[in-house]
């Protein structure tokens, strides 16, 4: 009788161990991107999907408005091991060892969300995730619309020559340097972070976003045009650690998958809801909304894809293979 309460002990000890050592799991998900807007919003969607089918065992704490530092610096935590979650985008994963990844984010290289969407589940796709994940980054979704890129600025641009001279903000990554360049503006990369006071500086002349970040970063209210130019379609995708990814059960590492893309579809609704309000609103506080000929900014961009800052990186017949990767 006693070796079976012994062993009825031990069990019942085990599982609590067990169950507090998976309650401790904690996880950080930092993005530039300010509360209200729709990343902000589906990341609490997405905390709150994980903690409760979990049962609480993975607690999730979120961090907007560039909290926790920058893109680059997020990223450098998790191959650290760090339990960190962020967003990126393949402009960023073509400088960390993935070059093939920048073409999805070359100017004007989808045409339609479709496009994207068939990208994303092909064979090519995943043969760069794969690579991305050899590099110590885990691909948890890829099917979040972060938007399509337009450009608000403090003088108007309403076509591609209007870009010539221009300070515009990019993101510190080659790709997003060299596809603003090619339309002849003056690339600056900065932290989103530091928009708003360079603008007010005359540091920059201008930006480039989707609407929500454009508006609810408020830079509207020291540059007051905005030019529908649609740059780049924007998927974005969210990335852990592969170190610390492994230090979860399957159960767990399944359960961050897939609370991931229910979350995009969350995303994806809000941001369709919200584009027309937002021009609208833009409208209202006094930003002059240029719509262009899209031809005129295509052609303009068409150099992008012989650079040989990307040429000779990239794989063989690495861009007809994500043109046909997306039809």
């Amino acid at each position: 009788m006693k070796k079976i309460f012994s062993l009825l002990l031990g069990t019942i000890l085990l599982s609590a161990i067990l169950f507090a050592s998976e309650r401790a799991v904690t996880i950080q998900i930092g993005y530039e991107n300010n509360p209200g807007e729709p990343i902000d919003l589906a990341c609490q969607h997405w905390k709150k999907l994980i903690e409760e089918r979990s049962n609480g065992a993975i607690s999730v704490e979120l961090f907007p408005s560039s909290q926790l530092g920058s893109k680059n610096d997020l990223i450098d935590q998790m191959l650290a091991g760090d339990s960190l979650i962020t967003l990126a985008d393949g402009a960023f994963y073509a400088d960390r060892g993935v070059p093939d990844m920048g073409i999805t984010f070359g100017p004007y290289f989808f045409e339609t969300w479709d496009e994207a969407w068939n990208l994303i589940k092909s064979e090519w796709w995943k043969e760069q995730t794969d690579k991305l994940e050899e590099g110590g980054l885990k691909m948890l979704a890829a099917n979040w619309i972060y938007g399509d890129r337009h450009t608000l600025s403090k003088t108007p641009i309403r076509t591609a020559d209007d870009f010539k001279g221009q300070k515009i903000r990019v993101p510190n990554n080659l790709i997003q340097v060299k596809g603003m360049e090619v339309l002849g503006a003056n690339p600056t990369p900065m932290p989103l972070g530091e928009v708003y006071t360079a603008l007010q500086q005359g540091t920059i002349d201008g930006l480039e976003n989707p609407l929500p970040v454009l508006y609810n970063g408020k830079f509207h209210e020291v540059a007051k045009y905005l030019t529908l130019d649609g740059h780049v379609k924007n998927f974005t995708t969210f990335i852990c650690g592969t170190t610390f990814f492994n230090t979860l059960s399957p159960e767990h590492q399944q359960l961050l998958i897939q609370t991931a893309e229910e979350a995009g579809i969350y995303n994806n609704e809000l941001v369709a809801n919200l584009n027309d309000e937002i021009i609208e609103n833009f409208k209202a506080e006094g930003v002059e909304v240029i719509e262009v000929d899209i031809a005129n900014f295509r052609e303009q961009a068409k150099s992008f894809y012989q650079l040989p800052e990307f040429t000779s990186r990239w794989s063989e017949g690495a861009y007809e293979k994500a043109e046909n990767a997306k039809k």
